[in-house]
């Protein structure tokens, strides 16, 4: 009678824990998900003024593989003119060592209308990591090398170098319905180093909208002679719709 309480007793606590690791596999998502962005700005008075800000991103997640497509345009006309014009785009493929760590491989491309250099694009490989991980907390850190070519705007010279790479990107779920999301790269090279530092708050309306606010900075350590500006900064206002 003992034997048979045993046995029974261990064969539930085995399905009960094939069930759990079942339901943990169910839980891990290997599908496509995205989300795209949407700002708008229109004054009148003094000065009119319009601002149009987009965003998409896309990410596909495997086993043993993750990856992940972005592209932002930035449009402003003040008093009918053009203002500011910019567009970026990012592809990123991350191979998994385990559970906090990969190898990945970035191909960047930025270009500023009304900036420094345009554009710039950039190529690189290294190690990722997850710094920090809990219910509520999300830090990670990228280390890598590679290679950056450079076109002036007004000169259109042409020039590249070997560049460093460094990324933190942070995410603090404060409340179930609001996030505080921070992204610091930056690429460092011998003639110029670029910095690109992200911060919003996204603040989710239903399971697919949210609104984000958000502040970017950019600055491009050496430029040419003139008239330009070193470092740019926006404000943002964006309608999140995820997929």
């Amino acid at each position: 009678m003992k034997n048979w309480v045993k046995a029974t007793l261990a064969s539930s606590t085995l399905l009960l824990t094939a069930n759990v690791f079942a339901q943990d596999e169910e839980e891990i998502d290997y599908g496509w998900n995205g989300k795209g962005e949407l700002g708008f700005v229109d004054t009148s008075g003094n000065t009119d003024t319009t601002a149009l800000n987009l965003a998409l991103e896309v990410l596909k997640n495997t086993e043993n593989w993750r990856f992940r497509a972005g592209a932002t345009a930035l449009l402003t006309k003040r008093d009918g003119d053009k203002d500011n014009e910019r567009y970026t785009a990012e592809l990123q493929g991350d191979r998994k060592i385990n559970d906090k760590s990969y190898l990945f491989g970035v191909y960047r491309y930025d270009a500023d209308k009304f900036g420094a250099y345009d554009p710039q694009q950039s190529i690189t490989f290294g190690y990722g990591r997850e710094l920090m991980k809990s219910d509520t907390h999300l830090l990670t850190g990228e280390i890598g090398v590679g290679y950056k070519k450079s076109r002036e705007r007004v000169s259109r010279e042409t020039s590249s170098e070997a560049i460093a790479r460094l990324l933190l990107a942070d995410t603090w779920q404060i409340v179930e319905s609001t996030a505080w999301n921070n992204r610091l790269l930056i690429e460092y090279g011998s003639d110029n180093t670029f910095t690109l530092f992200n911060t919003d708050v996204v603040v989710a309306m239903t399971d697919r909208f949210a609104l984000k606010v958000g502040w970017e900075y950019r600055n491009n350590s050496d430029i040419p002679p003139g008239t330009l500006k070193k470092t740019d900064t926006t404000t943002s206002a964006n309608l999140v719709y995820n997929f």
